[in-house]
């Protein structure tokens, strides 16, 4: 089976581009095949029209049937993220680090200054520790 991820109502996308790039929403109707209906009641997104193209689909499906109302679609939507608490795969893991990363980017001098310093603290602590632990194999030796 070469797809795994098809195009369904109820399917779980990651938007990837636009003005909600980094959101998660889900498929509530299919309008043609470019575009679909989408909806991310928890994540702030808006009921409306998106391109295929925007989108990158994900392994979650909610249970929702045709054109659900926005209420029903964050029952189900709420299920599906105490699910994925549970077990969290990959994917989620690379978009934690995704996020981690543009945090980093837009933090100021000071904060930057703080974090390199914290690192080379913590990395002199370990040199000197496996230096320590080098010696005593070397006279154990």
């Amino acid at each position: 089976q070469v797809f795994k991820r098809y195009v369904e109502i109820g399917r779980v996308a990651y938007i990837s581009f636009g003005p909600h790039a980094g959101k998660l929403v889900a498929i509530v109707d299919v309008i043609d095949q470019n575009r679909a209906l989408v909806d991310g009641p928890c994540s702030g997104v808006r009921r409306q029209a998106m391109p295929f193209k925007c989108m990158q689909l994900t392994d979650f499906v909610i249970k929702i049937q045709h054109r659900y109302q926005i209420p029903e679609v964050t029952d189900f939507w709420l299920v599906l993220v105490f699910k994925k608490k549970k077990k969290k795969k990959t994917w989620g893991k690379t978009l934690d680090k995704k996020k981690k990363k543009k945090k980093k980017k837009k933090a100021n001098f000071l904060k930057n200054f703080h974090f390199i310093r914290t690192q080379s603290m913590r990395n002199k602590i370990i040199k000197h520790e496996i230096k320590k632990l080098q010696k005593e194999a070397a006279k154990k030796a």
